[in-house]
């Protein structure tokens, strides 16, 4: 995927609503206790980490107790000094103050709230990239440096690795067009990272592969979720225990044992945020309100039904019925390429409008382009005085609609299933479609002939084809 790639479009959560998630994250507002906390009598050392004798009384402010408690405080205590929420005031001395970014917890927009978690959010991304702290303490050699050669650790793959995980799970989620999440099961993202895309029967080298690449992001994914990033279901310890041990009994057919991972709704604005920072074009449903009617038709020509149809409808709450349907149809006109599935896009807006846009649709009618949608939408209502659309109006739309699903499907099964209806249902079709002028006739005529079983009705969809390029040529 190039970073010029356009991916699907995101339905987001209202700022206000990820706001509130993004407090309540259980990292973030940790490390805003901890910020309120800290005062002149806390100290740092000299990378800005807090004290170690220090580390209890933090601990006990955030109620954690235990043999995590003090990683977990170290941990909230990076993420208030990087996102801004503690300064350090005096870097010899170790003195701390609370940031100016503090008070944008509670005082600040959503924005600001999100540009805060965002920051926590990088802190975290980069502590899931370290080794372990027991590989670190294991590699350092004399003189108290890390040998990172006998990690076999390469920060940089490390990074992209998680990015690419990350980045596979943000298609998965936007590509089922789910608001509320997709459960993805962590083998299933390993394997997405680690098989080639032609592989048949994977081998055991693959497999390994696999399960350490599992091993990872299960380790990764349990310091993403108290970011709120993601939902996880870790790894059943059972599937890791020691041979020595005796494993608990456990059900082969229960594939969530191995991890299941779930992209929040804060998560997918954080990912998303991410992407764009990276130069990827990733469309949110509801960017598209305040553009006109050509820049919603064109921008929505790409998205699945859903989110077309909830970015549709935003765009149309925000403009007259009249007004909204005579721009819809000034911006459905044109002859290029991706004119008819701007058409086809017009004519789903414009089933979202109300009787109020009648005059709009009456004011079409002997337009060649748009004169068949508008019959097509005043009958469905039942209107008066619709008058019937002359045969070349009737093969012009079909062209148009065929076209359209070319466009946006390709050679679908519903399409070809329409082929055939078509040339069962009209005989003398292809000799009538190529004559009828439209810009797209030999093209649709062309897949036609392609999709159609029957070898002597695709051999006329193929002649009709020639007929209606050498007709547009002259």
């Amino acid at each position: 995927m190039s970073d010029s790639s356009s991916l699907p479009p995101v339905r987001l959560h209202s700022e206000a609503q990820l706001a509130r998630d993004a407090l309540a994250a259980p990292l973030l507002s940790r490390a805003a206790r901890l910020a309120r906390w800290a005062g002149p009598g806390t100290r740092v050392d000299a990378g800005g980490e807090l004290a170690e004798e220090q580390l209890p009384g933090a601990a006990g402010v955030l109620g954690l107790s235990g043999d995590d408690a003090a990683a977990l405080t170290g941990e909230a205590w990076r993420v208030a000094v990087d996102t801004g929420l503690v300064e350090v005031v005096d870097e010899e001395e170790g003195t701390v103050t609370q940031g100016e970014d503090l008070a944008l917890l509670t005082s600040g927009g959503p924005q600001d709230v999100l540009g805060i978690w965002l920051g926590a959010l990088d802190v975290v991304l980069a502590d899931a990239t370290v080794p372990d702290l027991g590989d670190l303490v294991d590699a350092l050699g004399e003189g108290e440096e890390i040998d990172l050669s006998s990690l076999d650790w390469d920060p940089e793959a490390e990074s992209e690795f998680l990015d690419g995980v990350l980045g596979n799970l943000y298609l998965l989620t936007v590509g089922e067009d789910a608001l509320g999440g997709v459960a993805v099961p962590l083998p299933a993202l390993a394997a997405s990272m680690i098989l080639p895309d032609d592989m048949g029967e994977p081998t055991d080298d693959v497999l390994e592969q696999v399960s350490d690449a599992m091993m990872r992001l299960d380790d990764q994914f349990r310091l993403l979720e108290p970011v709120g990033l993601v939902d996880y279901q870790p790894v059943d310890e059972a599937l890791m225990a020691d041979g020595a041990e005796e494993p608990a009994p456990v059900d082969d057919m229960d594939v969530s044992r191995y991890g299941v991972v779930r992209l929040t709704p804060l998560g997918l604005y954080g990912l998303r945020a991410r992407l764009i920072e990276a130069g990827f074009a990733a469309p949110a449903v509801g960017e598209l309100t305040d553009k006109g009617a050509d820049t919603l038709l064109d921008g929505t020509a790409g998205f699945p039904p859903t989110a077309a149809q909830a970015e549709i409808e935003q765009w149309l709450a925000r403009r007259e019925p009249l007004a909204a349907a005579r721009e819809l149809l000034f911006a459905a006109r044109g002859a290029d390429a991706g004119a008819p599935l701007r058409r086809l896009h017009c004519q789903q807006a414009l089933a979202l409008v109300g009787t109020e846009a009648e005059p709009a649709l009456r004011e079409v009618l002997d337009d060649a382009e748009l004169g068949g949608l508008a019959r097509v939408w005043l009958s469905e209502r039942g209107a008066a005085d619709v008058p019937p659309p002359s045969e070349a109006m009737v093969f012009w739309l079909t062209i148009d609609t065929v076209a359209a699903q070319l466009a946006a499907e390709g050679n679908s099964d519903e399409l070809q299933a329409l082929v055939e209806g078509l040339a069962r249902q009209h005989s003398g079709f292809f000799d009538t479609a190529w004559r009828v002028g439209h810009p797209a006739a030999s093209d649709v005529l062309e897949a036609m002939g392609r999709l159609h079983p029957d070898k002597k009705v695709a051999k006329e969809a193929r002649k009709a084809a020639f007929k209606a390029r050498s007709h547009q040529g002259a």
